[in-house]
């Protein structure tokens, strides 16, 4: 009876094994995740990494008080480090970095910090297993000292410039931020478009003509494009695409005939059963600029 009794005892823990083994209580981590991503130009440019906190810690400075002392280096983050994503080429300090996805390591400094990109991706945040034949890029950057503690480390995209060709990547935490600037080169990205696009899609000769006059391109080709796309079906009656044909000829000195086309896209937008969208008003400012 005994026997039995322990066989039935025995069985019943075999069963409910799995349930025990796979029960898991989840509990805050010490350093967060954390994640910041931003489109400069037409790259994407993000970062993932691991967020520790001061907790009344000295982190930067000189000798084995701190945390982390000048001169040593540094997985920049927590865990397994952090890691900078492109979509695209870019420039990162003035030096060519292609795309793709790179281990971040600084070196800190009180009058200038290292930044590094790396990219094996499996060391992690292994400062031990760092080989120079994998580093990518190294520069330095001058720290700026801030009045305010930041007491979770941040990364961020910061700066970006008012023709999204140039930003920069942000490091805060303690008493200090570094920034290293970065540069993205979309033109060649948007002519290879405008070169596969246009010759399938005749609408994006429009956005060609648009491109080329806001980025100060050959206008004449501007030009040639915005006809060929007024010419097809009735885009004559876009008073707005129109309206840049004019801005295209007054651009290039053809003030007569870039006032004739004006007058043309202020009647159409008169005209307009949907509204205007404040083209009356542009031309006006435009035939009374001419």
């Amino acid at each position: 009876m005994k026997k039995t009794l322990l066989n039935i005892l025995s069985m019943a823990m075999i069963a409910i094994a799995p349930a025990i083994t796979d029960a898991q209580i989840s509990t805050p981590q010490a350093s967060s995740a954390g994640s910041v991503g931003s489109t400069v130009g037409l790259t994407e440019v993000s970062i993932k990494y691991s967020r520790p906190k001061l907790k009344g810690r000295q982190i930067f400075g000189e000798g084995s008080d701190f945390l982390q002392p000048y001169g040593q280096m540094w997985r920049s983050g927590a865990n397994s480090g952090s890691i900078l994503t492109l979509s695209t080429d870019a420039e990162i300090a003035g030096n060519k970095v292609a795309a793709g996805d790179y281990l971040i390591f600084t070196i800190p400094g009180k009058d200038e910090w290292r930044f590094m990109l790396y990219s094996d991706l499996s060391i992690g945040g292994s400062v031990n297993k760092y080989d120079k034949s994998n580093e990518v890029l190294s520069t330095t950057v001058k720290p700026t000292i801030l009045a305010q503690a930041t007491e979770t480390l941040t990364f961020n995209i910061t700066d970006i410039s008012e023709d999204n060709t140039t930003a920069n990547i942000e490091l805060t935490w303690a008493d200090v931020s570094i920034k290293v600037p970065m540069k993205v080169d979309y033109d060649k990205i948007v002519m290879a478009q405008i070169e596969k696009n246009t010759k399938v899609n005749v609408g994006n000769y429009s956005a060609a003509a648009n491109y080329y006059f806001n980025t100060g391109k050959d206008l004449e080709q501007a030009l040639k494009w915005m006809n060929m796309y007024l010419a097809e079906g009735n885009n004559n009656e876009q008073f707005w695409n129109i309206h840049t044909k004019a801005k295209i000829l007054a651009k290039m000195g053809n003030k007569k005939e870039a006032k004739a086309v004006a007058e043309e896209s202020l009647a159409k937008a008169k005209a307009a059963a949907n509204g205007d969208f404040g083209y009356i008003k542009r031309n006006e400012d435009l035939i009374k600029s001419l």
